[in-house]
């Protein structure tokens, strides 16, 4: 593959515990929102006090920060901004995620020497608009979804390498071109371009006949009705290779939002995933154990959204419920004298079998042969959340790894 270079693994921090497992697991960059100007409005997020930590914790780690300031702005957001922006650049951070252009040159006139990537909200699908972003000062664009590989290839070959290109490879997929979404305003009064989204795509629906009503009918013949309007998750992680040959540069995982067991499994498959490619990129091939990975989180039904064209039976799908088949059971806090401590997130026992999620490894499996609470006292369970407790283990295993287990009546 001439002029490879190594994709780098960009991952959601939605508050500390995500961000810290992020690094953990390996990601070369976070994208974090503060609680102003980010299309995830959410009690999570950090204050500025936070978010300083979390620039010095990223940078001691050799991981970079990319702030999310890409609310589409309406006037009254706008009289913050400029001191917002100046702390930002204060702080440290490594680039803004922006999606609006005045933001953009108001980023330009503010903080000039701040690395600007144009968001996926502004919905870049050629080569022309990314070559305007590039002289305006863009360092990188972040394309639009709905883009194929053959259109992503065309825009590298018609802009300066310099210019870097991100996609998404793995989370959600939004129903509205990129994002831009007004169901969310219509339906429930939250703004999805001022980051509030309702997500009402994922709600369930019904039709209801004018002239009956409260009698509510199923699009289709199935009991909990039809999520007409829900896309698929995304996953890109058979292909990353074929997204390197088109010049992708940056592969973007969805799901500021998600947990933190999302965040560190996730990521932990894009980086095993992307060391492998490195070692040999022409012949690409993920272990099946990698693919298996991406499976362990709560997600929808998979599928590889419009790279390879317009998906042959759409992006919808019959049933909105997410598939669930792994808990975390606990995160280690430490180990020594063959007894693991670790913190309890939901219950277990005695003789379950845990699966240990160590970064850049294949998952191993642990027989909880005992459990004992931090004074010694054996234990039936662990049943309380947050917990101190110790169990045998022969080996060491590293601070933050997750234990988790499948559950019951589950099988892989």
């Amino acid at each position: 593959m001439a002029n490879w270079k190594q994709p780098e693994v960009l991952a959601p921090a939605g508050d500390f515990e995500r961000l810290s497992a992020a690094v953990q697991y390996g990601a070369d960059a976070v994208y974090l929102g503060g609680k102003d100007f980010g299309m995830r409005a959410s009690p999570m997020n950090f204050t500025e006090e936070e978010l300083v930590c979390a620039v010095d914790f990223c940078h001691r780690r050799g991981v970079k920060v990319y702030v999310t300031c890409n609310i589409l702005p309406r006037e009254e957001d706008l009289a913050g901004l400029p001191a917002y922006l100046h702390f930002l650049d204060d702080a440290g951070v490594d680039a803004l995620i922006v999606a609006d252009i005045g933001v953009m040159l108001l980023c330009r006139r503010e903080i000039p020497k701040m690395e600007l990537h144009m968001s996926t909200q502004t919905g870049v699908v050629n080569h022309l608009t990314a070559m305007e972003l590039y002289r305006m000062g863009v360092k990188r664009v972040v394309l639009a979804r709905e883009l194929g590989l053959d259109e992503i290839r065309q825009i590298r070959q018609n802009t300066p390498p310099e210019l870097e290109i991100e996609t998404f490879v793995h989370g959600a997929m939004c129903m509205s071109f990129s994002g831009r979404c007004v169901l969310s305003n219509y339906l429930a009064g939250r703004d999805a371009n001022r980051g509030e989204c309702a997500q009402p795509c994922r709600w369930s629906y019904h039709l209801v006949e004018e002239k009956r009503p409260g009698e509510f009918f199923p699009v289709l013949e199935e009991e909990d009705g039809t999520y007409i309007l829900n896309a698929k998750d995304l996953c890109m992680i058979e292909y990353l290779d074929q997204l390197v040959e088109a010049g992708v540069s940056s592969f973007k995982i969805e799901g500021r939002a998600k947990s933190f067991y999302y965040v560190a499994t996730i990521t932990n498959a894009y980086r095993c995933a992307v060391d492998l490619l490195k070692k040999d990129p022409a012949h690409y091939r993920l272990p099946g154990w990698l693919l298996e990975e991406t499976k362990k989180v709560s997600h929808r039904q998979y599928c590889t959204g419009f790279y390879f064209g317009r998906p042959e039976n759409g992006q919808y799908y019959e049933s909105g419920g997410y598939i669930r088949d792994y808990d975390v059971a606990a995160v280690v806090q430490g180990w020594s004298d063959n007894m693991l401590f670790c913190t309890q997130r939901n219950r277990f026992f005695p003789g379950d079998i845990l699966e240990v999620l160590s970064p850049g490894l294949p998952p191993e499996n642990l027989t909880v042969s005992a459990i004992f609470d931090e004074k010694g006292q054996s234990l039936d369970a662990a049943r309380h959340p947050m917990q101190l407790l110790r169990i045998p283990c022969e080996k060491m295993i590293a601070k933050g790894t997750i234990l988790r287990r499948q559950q019951k009546g589950r099988t892989a």
